[in-house]
């Protein structure tokens, strides 16, 4: 389910600062790696740096 989309700021230094029910719905622990590449038109994706390596050994797509 996709709840409500929360406003963040992008800082000058280009940091973002994630509220904590958007990484709780997205089961994405504080100080855990994550993976971001940018999936073009203004959209930016984070993915758990351990299920971004898990499907590339199994010859997923990212």
């Amino acid at each position: 389910m996709i709840r409500s989309p929360s406003e963040v700021t992008v800082g000058d230094d280009g940091t973002v600062a994630l509220p904590m029910s958007i990484l709780v719905e997205a089961g994405i622990n504080p100080g855990e790696p994550v993976l971001a590449h940018s999936d073009g038109d203004g959209r930016i994706v984070l993915r758990r740096l351990d299920d971004a390596v898990s499907d590339l050994l199994n010859g997923r797509s990212l």
